[in-house]
């Protein structure tokens, strides 16, 4: 079955840092192109960085501080996130989109998972 599952999130302090997991083992890995998104409290869901045969993106918010990367032969995606802060806290999902495609403008129709909670404290 083709589903994404996220772990990893949890309550950290300012400064801390957290890795995030996505497990995706029923996908052909290399079949897919790879994201992450988050939704603030409030917000609407944005997309932060994401994976593929052309690289990786990050947005401005995270650059430097968050790392995107994968193991294939896990077929797992990983955010490293350091210096966390409290604007950083929200529900982090991840998504599989075609690999051809590129993660930000995933949809509905992709694969998403049901996300974890990410809370940064002052």
């Amino acid at each position: 079955e083709m589903q994404v599952e996220e772990s990893g999130g949890g309550s950290v302090q300012t400064g801390e840092s957290l890795r995030l997991s996505c497990a995706a083992p029923g996908f052909t890995f290399d079949d897919y192109s790879w994201g992450w998104f988050r939704q603030a409290p409030g917000k609407e869901r944005e997309g932060i960085s994401c994976i593929s045969h052309s690289g990786t993106y990050y947005v401005d918010t995270v650059k430097d501080r968050f790392t995107i990367s994968s193991d294939n032969a896990k077929k797992t995606v990983y955010l490293q996130m350091n210096s966390l802060k409290p604007e950083d806290t929200g529900v982090y999902y991840c998504v599989a989109v075609p690999w051809e495609s590129f993660c930000l403008y995933a949809d509905e129709n992709d694969h998403w998972g049901h996300g974890t909670q990410v809370t940064v404290s002052s």
